[in-house]
C-alpha cells in the first residue's frame, strides 16, 4: 500500500483526535479548496482508513473511543438539545440513574431545576454538575475511577447499581448497530450500563445520530429492551422500524413537536 501523502496524515491525525472532521474547515485548514478535500477524503474512504459523513468525515476504528474532550466537542449542539429534551421526561420527585457519557451530562445540565430527585450515577462528571442544586439528593458508585473521563467502572460499580430500583435511568452509548445493538468500547463501563438498565422501570437512551456511523466492540444491549430514544435526527430505518415493533419512543430534538415511530 503506498504511503499516505501529508495533508491526508494530518487529516487522518485530525480525525482520530476530534472523532469527526468537516470540509470546510478542512479547506480552510489547509487552504486548498473544498473540492480538494473532498477528493482527500474519498481516497482515506477507499483506503478503509475514514468513513464518509455528510459534510466530512469519521475516524472509523470500532475497537478504541475519541479522546474524552473530542466526544465533548463532537455534536455538542445536539447535544445539548438532546439533554434538554431527554429532562422534559423526567418529572419532580422521582429517582434516577445515569451513566458515563457526554450526552447523559447534558441530561444533567438540563435537570438542575428539577425538584425532588435522588440520583445515583457512576459519573463523576454528573456529580459536579448536580452538586448544590437544591432539594436534589446525589448519590455516587463505588468503584474504579477511569481517568479519561471520570466514569467510575467494575464490580463493586456493578454491585452497587444493583441495590436499587429506580423509576428512570438515563444512558449513552458510544454506537448504535443497524439491528438495533447497543455498542461500547470497555467491558467494565458496559456492565454497570447493562445493570442501569436492568434496575430501572422506564430507561431512556440519549444518542445523537453519528453514533449511528460508528462501531464499537463490546454489546451493551439491544433498543428494543428501551422505552424512550431521545436523538437529534429520525434514525436509519432498520432502527426505526425495531423501536415502532417494540413500541420504543422516538422523540427528535430539533426544535419542532416529539415524534412518535
Amino acid at each position: 500500500m503506498k504511503p499516505v501523502p501529508p495533508r491526508q496524515h494530518d487529516i487522518v491525525e485530525r480525525a482520530r483526535q476530534q472523532g469527526r472532521v468537516i470540509v470546510e474547515e478542512l479547506a480552510e485548514h489547509f487552504k486548498v479548496t473544498p473540492q480538494t478535500i473532498r477528493k482527500d477524503l474519498n481516497e482515506l474512504c477507499d483506503r478503509g482508513i475514514l468513513q464518509r459523513v455528510h459534510g466530512g468525515g469519521v475516524h472509523i476504528s470500532g475497537v478504541t473511543n475519541f479522546a474524552y474532550e473530542a466526544r465533548r466537542t463532537l455534536a455538542a449542539d445536539e447535544k445539548q438539545r438532546i439533554g434538554t429534551k431527554a429532562a422534559t421526561l423526567i418529572p419532580n420527585n422521582c429517582s434516577l440513574l445515569i451513566n458515563i457519557g457526554t450526552t447523559t451530562e447534558q441530561v444533567a445540565q438540563a435537570l438542575r431545576g428539577k425538584r425532588g430527585i435522588l440520583v445515583v450515577t457512576n459519573n463523576i462528571n454528573v456529580v459536579n454538575i448536580l452538586h448544590g442544586a437544591p432539594d436534589m439528593e446525589v448519590i455516587v458508585a463505588g468503584g474504579v475511577v477511569r481517568p479519561s473521563d471520570g466514569g467510575v467502572v467494575g464490580e463493586a460499580a456493578v454491585d452497587f447499581i444493583r441495590q436499587f430500583k429506580m423509576d428512570y435511568a438515563i444512558i449513552g452509548v458510544s454506537a448504535i448497530d443497524d439491528d438495533g445493538s447497543l455498542l461500547d468500547y470497555d467491558y467494565r463501563e458496559v456492565k454497570v450500563a447493562q445493570a442501569i438498565i436492568e434496575n430501572a422501570r422506564h430507561t431512556i437512551l440519549v444518542a445523537d445520530s453519528t453514533k449511528h456511523e460508528r462501531s464499537a466492540p463490546v454489546r451493551i444491549g439491544h433498543i428494543s429492551q428501551l422505552s424512550s430514544f431521545v436523538t437529534d435526527q429520525p434514525p436509519p430505518p432498520s432502527v426505526a422500524a425495531i423501536c415502532v415493533e417494540n413500541d420504543v419512543r422516538i422523540l427528535i430534538a430539533d426544535g419542532r413537536s416529539d415524534s412518535k415511530q
